[in-house]
């Protein structure tokens, strides 16, 4: 089986922190899951430093008992051939290719794995201009994510022929492989759900729904369309609805504007907040769950380990139709997918050019990103009373969903990392070597701005995208005085600047009236033209909270 040494940094791989993210918990999980699963004799370990490496033996002690572990220093490159392949926890891959273009480009390849792929787009760059080779892989957790990608590469690659007459610019080789989760950690027992809903207070008849991971409004998933969809859900339902917010906030005044907002928009709805970073709390929560729902509408997610796990407690699940997660829960066999839109592509370049000229930084960018992607409220809605007044169909998607989590355990994962290596260490013993080491001093690498318009580079993230034919109508419960309080809730600040001013928003609530409102295209024609733009990602804001719904 095909070895590869871990390059081990603790923000790679340690979850005991209390900015825990999601990388953070799929690289342990894969460093464990590499560990017991690969069949190797031997694991080896890239650190800049003993004390940073501590972290993986004592992983390897636990999880690869009776196995020698061996530490690569900074300074050993070289030793690198004898597994063949270093693997980086992330994407940034061409920063080893230049460190290996000094010892030899034919000693090992080099391997990452995408998690964002929203933060620092330029550096994606660096794949077409760094010493990469035949030999190297970025494996893409997504096919979402690997289409992310290209839309950086292609366009930057077209633009290298042009500048340099380049006849050929070699592309990075980029595999699709999920993300793993090993699969007997979730799987509850009835005495356990039995327990953990009486500790939360949830009776027998009580559907609870189990929402899991960052309580974050802007690089996460907005909690106020699933309250909405919630308290639509109730009102129609005869059963008290629990919500379970399993998560963490970054700080107090984001807890009180998502607590705050459920009191607003989900009255009819129980919301208990449990604290999700503690290792039991992320594989026990889920025996007191009835129903998994995520509605992320963010660009920052890539695929989405959550709905993994709740199919691998048997959950059945309510998820966006976004990215990675269209790729694991199957809509009408697992749970729902729920159908979600982005504003128009070619709106959103000065997006991203305020992230690349360093006026906003990371956090707003996806945050202002996020606020002109929505999620369909009233199909989320139907979704939760489906499942929540049939427990049969629960049963029956639960079950289908365990049967599912089987191909995403790392028992059946990690092979197919090592099926990876394999192939990259054929192709390194007879391709062609690219930008060969001509023995003076190396250059630094290069990487060079690219700052893609976020609603053509994330296309592929959503359902749709609003079109000048959608036709959208103003909804029952839209008002004046609602949109205000959309607008100063403390989780839209973000909104400011990237909307259409508060007047043309009341203007499009006013003429879009039921029952056959506008087409959108009709709408940004009653604007003068430096306007539309604005307006074009607004009425996906106003689609987003249940302003605005599509006719038809």
């Amino acid at each position: 089986m095909a070895n590869s040494a871990i390059y081990f940094h603790p923000d790679g791989y340690v979850t005991a922190r209390d900015d825990l993210k999601g990388r953070h918990v799929a690289g342990e999980s894969f460093l464990i899951g590499f560990l017991r699963h690969s069949g190797l004799p031997e694991f080896f370990c890239c650190s800049e430093s003993r004390q940073f490496a501590s972290g993986f033996f004592e992983l390897g002690e636990k999880y690869g008992p009776g196995r020698p572990l061996r530490l690569i220093a900074p300074h050993e490159r070289q030793a690198l051939a004898e597994p063949g392949c270093l693997f980086i926890p992330g994407a940034n891959i061409e920063m080893f290719a230049w460190e290996r273009r000094r010892v030899g480009q034919r000693l090992y390849s080099i391997c990452g794995v995408t998690h964002t792929t929203a933060e620092h787009p330029p550096l994606y760059g660096g794949l077409l201009t760094a010493p990469l080779q035949p030999w190297d892989a970025l494996i893409c957790t997504s096919e979402a994510a690997r289409s992310s990608i290209e839309a950086i590469l292609l366009p930057y690659a077209d633009y290298l022929r042009q500048r340099f007459g380049a006849a050929r610019i070699p592309m990075p080789r980029m595999p699709v492989i999920p993300l793993g989760i090993d699969t007997a950690a979730y799987r509850v027992s009835e005495k356990a759900r039995q327990k953990e809903r009486k500790r939360l207070g949830i009776g027998p008849d009580d559907i609870a729904i189990l929402f899991m991971g960052r309580l974050v409004s802007h690089a996460k998933a907005h909690p106020v369309p699933m309250y909405l969809a919630l308290q639509k859900a109730a009102r129609r339902l005869r059963k008290r609805l629990v919500l379970i917010l399993a998560g963490w906030f970054g700080h107090e005044a984001i807890a009180e504007a998502f607590k705050e907002a459920a009191r607003r928009d989900c009255p009819d709805v129980t919301v208990l907040h449990v604290d999700g970073r503690p290792r039991e709390a992320r594989t026990g929560i889920w025996a007191a769950a009835d129903i998994f729902t995520s509605l992320v509408d963010n660009i920052q997610e890539t695929f989405g380990l959550t709905p993994v796990e709740a199919m691998a407690a048997g959950l059945p699940g309510i998820i966006s139709d976004w990215n990675g997660y269209r790729e694991t829960v199957r809509h009408g066999i697992d749970g729902f997918c729920i159908p979600t839109l982005l504003a128009p592509a070619g709106s959103g370049q000065d997006l991203a050019e305020a992230y690349g000229r360093g006026r906003d930084n990371y956090d707003y960018y996806v945050g202002r990103v996020a606020q002109v992607a929505s999620v369909d409220i009233d199909a989320a809605a139907d979704a939760y009373v489906r499942l929540a007044a049939d427990p049969e169909l629960r049963r029956t998607m639960g079950a289908a969903a365990q049967a599912r989590a089987a191909a995403f355990d790392w028992a059946a994962i990690i092979p197919r990392y090592q099926e990876v290596w394999t192939q990259l260490a054929e192709i390194r013993a007879r391709a062609e070597e690219n930008a060969p080491w001509p023995g003076e001093q190396a250059m630094p690498p290069q990487s060079i701005p690219l700052w893609p318009d976020p609603t053509v580079k994330f296309a592929s993230y959503p359902s749709a995208q609003l079109s000048g034919e959608m036709r959208l109508v103003r909804t029952e419960s839209a008002s004046a005085a609602g949109l205000a309080a959309f607008l100063a809730d403390p989780l839209n600040t973000l909104a400011d600047g990237v909307l259409s001013p508060r007047a043309d928003l009341e203007l499009a609530l006013e003429i879009m009236a039921p029952p056959h409102g506008l087409s959108a295209e009709t709408m940004l024609l009653r604007l003068p033209p430096e306007r539309r733009l604005l307006m074009a990602r607004s009425l996906v804001f106003l689609l987003k909270f249940g302003l605005l719904r599509r006719a038809g």
